[in-house]
C-alpha cells in the first residue's frame, strides 16, 4: 500500500481533520486541526472513532501510529463546543454527558484494537489530549513534549483523563498530576510511565513508526491476543489474572505460529509466520 497521505473525511466538514498514511503494515493517523490546537472536537472524536473501526478489520494494517499536526499534539476538549451548551434548558448536562460518552468511545476503542498504537508526541498534550496519549498501547515523546492535566486550574478536575492516567502511573504520580495541573516535561513523563522513549525533538514520528515496524515483523496472533489478554488481565485478582492468562496462553501454543516459532528456535533458524 502506498505511504502517500490520504484524508479520513467527515460529513460536513470543509477539511479533513484526520488524515492518514500506510507504509506496509503500519498505518499512521494523523490530527489535522493545528489551527485548533487539535481539540477533540466532536468531528474530531467522530474522525477517530471512524478511522479506527476500518483499521480494526483491516488485518493489512499490522500496527498504527497516532500523530498530530502543529505545535500542540492536543489540547483536550474543545472548550467552544462546550460552552455553547451552557445556555441549554438543561444548563448543558445532556450535551455534557453525550459527549464525554463519545471521548470515552474513542478511548476504549484505542484500547480494545486488535492492533497496537503508538503515540507520536510533539508539542503539548493537555487534558484529554494527555488522556489521549496513556489510551495508547506505547508513546514516544519529542523532548520539547509536555503534558498536563490542567482542569483543576479551571474548576473542572480531570476525571475522564484520571481513568486512563491512573492504568498507566503509580497512583501518586496520577494524582500529582490531577491535583496539582502543572506541567510534565518529557523526561519527568518517561520516569512516571506515562511515555516509554523521550527522543531529539522531531523525532517522535520517525522513532513511532520505527517501532511500529518492528511490531509489523512478528506474528499478529501472539500480538493481537497479548495486547487483548493484558487489559483484561489488569481489571482481574492475581489468582484470576492467572487463571485467564494461563487459558489464552494455551489457545496461543496450540497456534501454528507457536509451533513454528518453538521448532525455529530449536533448529537455530528464521521463524516464517502466517497469522494463524
Amino acid at each position: 500500500m502506498s505511504a502517500e497521505p490520504s484524508a479520513h473525511p467527515v460529513a460536513g466538514a470543509a477539511a479533513p481533520v484526520v488524515t492518514t498514511s500506510r507504509d506496509g503494515g503500519v498505518l499512521t493517523l494523523t490530527l489535522a486541526r493545528p489551527e485548533a490546537r487539535n481539540s477533540l472536537s466532536e468531528a474530531m472524536m467522530a474522525a477517530l472513532t471512524s478511522a479506527l473501526a476500518a483499521i480494526a478489520a483491516d488485518t493489512a494494517v499490522r500496527a498504527v501510529v497516532l500523530a498530530a499536526e502543529g505545535p500542540v499534539y492536543s489540547a483536550g476538549h474543545d472548550l467552544k463546543e462546550i460552552q455553547a451548551h451552557r445556555g441549554d434548558a438543561d444548563r448543558g448536562r445532556a450535551y455534557f454527558e453525550d459527549v464525554l460518552k463519545r471521548c470515552a468511545t474513542l478511548m476504549t476503542a484505542i484500547v480494545r484494537l486488535p492492533q497496537p498504537v503508538i503515540a507520536a508526541v510533539e508539542g503539548m498534550a493537555t487534558a484529554a489530549g494527555c488522556q489521549l496519549v496513556a489510551s495508547c498501547d506505547l508513546a514516544v515523546a519529542g523532548e520539547k513534549a509536555r503534558f498536563c492535566t490542567p482542569g483543576v486550574n479551571i474548576g473542572l478536575f480531570c476525571h475522564t483523563p484520571m481513568v486512563a492516567l491512573s492504568r498507566n502511573l503509580a497512583r501518586k504520580h496520577a494524582m500529582e498530576m490531577l491535583l496539582l495541573g502543572e506541567w510534565v516535561e518529557a523526561e519527568e513523563a518517561r520516569r512516571m510511565g506515562l511515555v516509554n522513549r523521550v527522543v531529539p525533538a522531531g523525532d517522535a514520528l520517525s522513532t513511532a513508526q520505527a517501532l511500529a515496524r518492528r511490531i509489523a515483523e512478528k506474528s499478529q496472533v501472539p500480538v493481537k491476543l497479548g495486547k487483548a489478554a493484558f487489559y483484561t488481565q489488569m481489571e482481574m485478582g492475581l489468582d484470576d489474572a492467572y487463571a485467564y492468562a494461563s487459558r489464552v496462553m494455551a489457545e496461543n501454543m496450540l497456534a501454528r505460529d507457536a509451533d513454528e516459532g518453538i521448532s525455529a528456535v530449536l533448529a537455530k533458524r528464521a521463524p516464517s509466520w502466517e497469522d494463524r
